[in-house]
């Protein structure tokens, strides 16, 4: 009997997104009760700062999300999600910097400062539109999204795969990068565009802008979530599993792999364009540096150190090694580095799963347990012979 539920709702009757949603959002509002209600000086209260850190911390949790929906159910190794991350910051930041108007440093009501110092006549043209809010938010997905499609279809349609479409998504970050670094580019070149002042009309110094912001950056988080999560467990999900384990057999079958693998790597990329952009507005700056591939790498590193397919497991892996890269750079600024390798061995050996597969092992090991008890209990109580 086929199922009368929308696709994209499917996921709301499943425990493990009830669970995740439901821990999703006491976090989020526990955190708000404790910046809110809590007078400051408590040592219960939450700070701007933290709440500001918490935030980006849901961004990269965002951005986790969306690698592991095309490495962990459709086996695409990508190292170079960074750049579409980075494409949707430069487009929330040009919005950004659009919003400063005559306010900056040499009161040009319509060129940056840093055209203005580099001696700019006029705005380039693929900055116009993004003035408007609409607009940028727009841009924030298509941008990223288009280069996806461009790159996944000459990809995909060469029958590109393993390590040799790893390497070229690391070079497109990496080629990426170098441009931006060009100040001919118009996106600020090494330094990359900073001193943003408002939001949607709201001062971004503010600890009430603040908290909207990690709350936005918990929302759409939530959303991207359910989206992939919608996707994994529909027919679509199921194709490329298929296509991760045995993709010469899934086209044996009759199906067009590429156009499957196509569709989620532009999902993928939206989704942490949509992240690049949650990111920008809380750290203040976005500069060619998002694109290394360096960082690139260390996305993966969370994912896998939280657990490859199963999409929470990368929220946990994305928290996790970045709460432990604050700690570390505050309390061995010199050897942070070294203790992140340590943490990714150690996992590596020990949890080959990450640790959402810790978590499963332990959850199956206790309904076991209990499965165990109760039939014990249910032949103690009928005199019956416990069958080995």
């Amino acid at each position: 009997m086929h199922s009368t539920h929308f696709w994209l709702t499917r996921p709301f009757g499943e425990r493990s997104t009830q669970l995740f949603l439901g821990v999703l959002l006491a976090a989020m509002t526990l955190v708000t009760l404790l910046h809110v209600a809590v007078p400051q000086g408590h040592p219960l209260h939450v700070n701007a700062y933290t709440v500001n850190l918490f935030g980006k911390y849901l961004s990269y949790a965002l951005l986790a999300v969306a690698v592991d929906l095309v490495w962990g159910y459709l086996g695409i190794l990508s190292l170079g999600h960074g750049a579409f991350f980075a494409l949707g910051g430069y487009a929330m930041g040009m919005y950004l910097m659009r919003q400063i108007g005559d306010r900056g440093v040499y009161g040009d009501p319509v060129l940056p400062d840093f055209m203005v110092f580099l001696s700019w006549e006029s705005l380039p043209w693929y900055w116009l539109g993004f003035d408007m809010a609409w607009f940028a938010f727009l841009m924030v997905l298509l941008v990223p999204g288009a280069l996806a499609l461009v790159f996944g279809f000459l990809a995909f349609r060469s029958r590109v795969t393993g390590v040799y479409l790893s390497i070229i998504t690391q070079a497109l970050t990496f080629a990426l990068m170098l441009a931006f670094f060009r100040n001919e580019m118009g996106f600020g070149g090494s330094d990359g565009l900073t001193d943003f002042r408002e939001i949607l009309g709201f001062n971004l110094r503010s600890n009430e802008t603040r908290l909207g912001l990690f709350l936005a950056s918990g929302v759409a988080l939530a959303l991207g979530y359910v989206v992939c999560r919608a996707i994994v467990t529909s027919k679509l999900g199921r194709v490329c599993v298929a296509t991760r384990d045995a993709e010469a057999r899934t086209r044996f079958l009759g199906y067009r792999v590429e156009r499957f693998q196509l569709f989620v790597f532009v999902v993928s990329a939206m989704l942490a364009g949509l992240a690049g952009a949650l990111y920008v507005p809380q750290v203040g700056i976005i500069n060619p540096s998002e694109f290394s591939p360096l960082f690139s790498i260390e996305i993966v590193l969370w994912v896998a150190l939280g657990g490859r397919g199963t999409l929470y497991g990368a929220v946990i892996g994305a928290i996790l090694v970045n709460y432990a890269k604050t700690y570390f750079t505050g309390a061995m600024p010199d050897a942070w580095l070294f203790a992140l390798g340590g943490l990714f061995v150690l996992v590596t050996v020990f949890l080959p799963k990450g640790v959402a597969g810790l978590l499963a092992y332990r959850l199956k090991r206790r309904r076991r347990d209990d499965d165990s008890g109760a039939t014990g209990n249910q032949n103690g109580a009928t005199g019956g012979e416990v069958t080995p």
